[in-house]
């Protein structure tokens, strides 16, 4: 199975690195083309402005059946990413139930990126920063700003 996964991954690969997304940028570890790492930039117009951030997407050998798994490697104020040392990443499009085959990693990608600009308090991993999002923006605009200066540099 793995050889069918690698030549989907490669190709996946090439097409990003053809018409590579704004803000994002990729290089798999160690020429695995199962493991990445991502650099994604903090979008304009959003607490995350300026900021850089890691993460690791792991594929697995049955890709593109199983979902990649996607991790921030940087810590980050998000109502979306666990607040501890495995930045597990809460997208919809990764749960087992919504993959689907024909789903790409650019998508996976662009959606990531797109949780920068536009948290999802409603699917959050961290409760108390989602209802902080929701009731004080302010305040969680504030603090995103602090922690994006403070780790993603």
């Amino acid at each position: 199975m793995s050889g069918s996964a690698l030549k989907r991954i490669t190709r996946e690969f090439a097409e990003i690195s053809a018409n590579p997304l704004e803000g994002v940028v990729i290089f798999p570890i160690d020429a695995d083309m199962f493991k990445w790492n991502i650099e994604l930039t903090g979008p304009k117009d959003s607490p995350y402005e300026g900021g850089r951030f890691r993460l690791n997407l792991t594929l697995p050998e049955t890709y593109p059946f199983k979902p990649p798994v996607l991790s921030f490697a940087t810590k980050i104020y998000h109502p979306n990413v666990s607040n501890d040392d495995k930045g597990s990443m809460c997208l919809g499009i990764l749960r087992s139930d919504a993959w689907k085959p024909s789903c790409k990693i650019v998508a996976v990608l662009e959606m990531a990126r797109g949780l920068l600009l536009e948290p999802n308090p409603e699917d959050a991993v961290e409760n108390s920063i989602a209802m902080e999002y929701k009731n004080n923006r302010a305040n969680f605009d504030r603090i995103a700003r602090e922690w994006t200066r403070s780790y993603a540099k």
